[in-house]
C-alpha cells in the first residue's frame, strides 16, 4: 500500500516538474519575442544592425543606390547562450536600370526564435529623380510575410492543448520609402509594412494579434578629416519606431581610412553598445562583422550578438559599365 501511494506521489511530481519545464519554455519564447521589438505573434521585423551597410532592408527606396548589381548575405546570430534566441539570415539583391532612373530588388529575410520562423519575401521597385548634385528616389516594396509555429519538439504534457497548437499563416503586405542622397550626404524614411494583419490562428489565445507597423527615419553623413581625404567621419543616426513600443534610436559613427576600411560604433537605446569593422576584400567583395554588446537586462543570461555580412558588386548591363558607379562608402 505505502509503495503503491509513493509510486503515486512520484507520478505526480514528475507530471508537475514537465508542465513547469513547458511554461518556463513557452514564456520564456514570448519573452524573447517582446525584447526583440515585439507586441504580438504576428511577424515582426528582425533588428538588424548592419543596415548601416545595407539600408535596402529599412527602405525600398535605396534599390538602385549603387547603380550596379549588389548582392548582400547577412547572418545574425542575437543573445548568444540565450536558448531559444533569435537568428536571422538575410539576403537581398538590388540594381538600377534605364541609365539610373529606376532601380529594382529582391529581400528574404528568415528569423528563427525558439519555436517561432518567420520568413518575408519582398519585391522592390524605385523610381530616381536626378537633380544638378543630388537624387530623389521613391520606393515601394510588396510581397508576403509567413509565420510558422511547431511546438512539436516540446515534451507537452497535453499535445491536445491549443495554447500549443501549430500555426501556419501567409499574409501579403507592402511599404513605401524616399531616399534623398548627394555624394557625401543622405537621409530617408520608410514604412516597410503598412498593413496590420491580424493573426486568426492565435486569437483563442491572445485576444488580438496583429502585425506591427514601423517607420524608419535615418540620415547621415560622410565628412573629410584630413586633407587628402584619406580619413573621414561618418556618423549617422537611426530613429525607429513600431506601434505600442517606445521610440529606439541608434547613433552611429565610423571612421573611414582610404577607402578600404570603415571601423567605429554605435549605441542603441536602452538595448545595446556595437562595435563593428567593414573590409574592402577587392573590388568587388566587402565583408563587415559587428558585435552588439548587450545593455539591458538580457546581459545577465547573453554574451551578446553576432552579426556577419558579405556584399558583392559588378556591373552586368552595357549602360552600367559605361556610368561611374558611387564609392562603396558614398550614398551617390
Amino acid at each position: 500500500m505505502a509503495l503503491n501511494q509513493l509510486q503515486g506521489t512520484l507520478k505526480w511530481c514528475d507530471s508537475k516538474i514537465k508542465m513547469k519545464n513547458n511554461l518556463i519554455i513557452f514564456f520564456c519564447t514570448f519573452a524573447l519575442l517582446l525584447a526583440s521589438h515585439a507586441i504580438s505573434f504576428g511577424q515582426q521585423y528582425p533588428v538588424f544592425t548592419q543596415y548601416y551597410f545595407n539600408e535596402l532592408v529599412i527602405n525600398p527606396a535605396y534599390a538602385g543606390n549603387h547603380v550596379q548589381l549588389s548582392t548582400t548575405a547577412t547572418y545574425r546570430n542575437q543573445w548568444v547562450n540565450f536558448p531559444g534566441a533569435p537568428r536571422t539570415f538575410s539576403f537581398s539583391t538590388h540594381t538600377a536600370l534605364y541609365k539610373n532612373k529606376m532601380g529594382i530588388g529582391l529581400l528574404v529575410n528568415t528569423d528563427k526564435i525558439g519555436s517561432y520562423n518567420n520568413q518575408n519575401v519582398y519585391a522592390q521597385y524605385a523610381y530616381k529623380l536626378h537633380f544638378h548634385k543630388a537624387t530623389l528616389s521613391m520606393g515601394l516594396q510588396a510581397g508576403f510575410n509567413f509565420l510558422g509555429v511547431d511546438f512539436s519538439k516540446l515534451d507537452l504534457l497535453n499535445p491536445g492543448d491549443p495554447s500549443f497548437a501549430s500555426l501556419n499563416e501567409f499574409k501579403p503586405n507592402f511599404g513605401a520609402g524616399l531616399f534623398y542622397s548627394k555624394e557625401n550626404f543622405f537621409i530617408g524614411f520608410s514604412i516597410p509594412f503598412i498593413l496590420n494583419n491580424s493573426i486568426g490562428s492565435l486569437e483563442s489565445v491572445v485576444e488580438e494579434i496583429r502585425e506591427a507597423r514601423y517607420y524608419f527615419l535615418r540620415g547621415g553623413t560622410i565628412i573629410p578629416i584630413n586633407p587628402k581625404k584619406t580619413v573621414k567621419l561618418n556618423p549617422s543616426l537611426l530613429v525607429r519606431s513600431q506601434e505600442g513600443q517606445p521610440l529606439s534610436v541608434d547613433l552611429n559613427l565610423g571612421f573611414i581610412i582610404h577607402d578600404a576600411v570603415n571601423i567605429g560604433g554605435a549605441w542603441r537605446s536602452g538595448d545595446a553598445f556595437i562595435t563593428f569593422i567593414d573590409l574592402k576584400i577587392s573590388e568587388s567583395f566587402h565583408f563587415a562583422y559587428s558585435y552588439d554588446w548587450t545593455g539591458s537586462d538580457i546581459q545577465l543570461f547573453s554574451n551578446g550578438s553576432h552579426e556577419f555580412t558579405l556584399n558583392y558588386r559588378a556591373k552586368i548591363t552595357q549602360a552600367q559599365r559605361n556610368t561611374t558607379c558611387p564609392a562603396y562608402y558614398f550614398y551617390r
